[in-house]
């Protein structure tokens, strides 16, 4: 059960750094991938941490 609580908080914080990315990227520097594929990255992290919120 901890596990899953750990990893979920790892989701979201990658969650975090992908909208992070993005805002970068929408500067004008990407960053290995587009603005708009780091926002995709984000959505599926965040879903994924939420689904092991759940869990827990």
């Amino acid at each position: 059960m901890k596990d899953m609580k750990l990893a979920s908080q790892l989701l979201m914080i990658g969650a975090v750094v992908a909208v992070a990315l993005s805002a970068v990227g929408y500067w004008g520097v990407d960053i290995w991938l587009a603005s708009t594929q780091w926002l995709l990255v984000s959505a599926v992290l965040a879903l994924f941490g939420v689904y092991l919120k759940m869990g827990s």
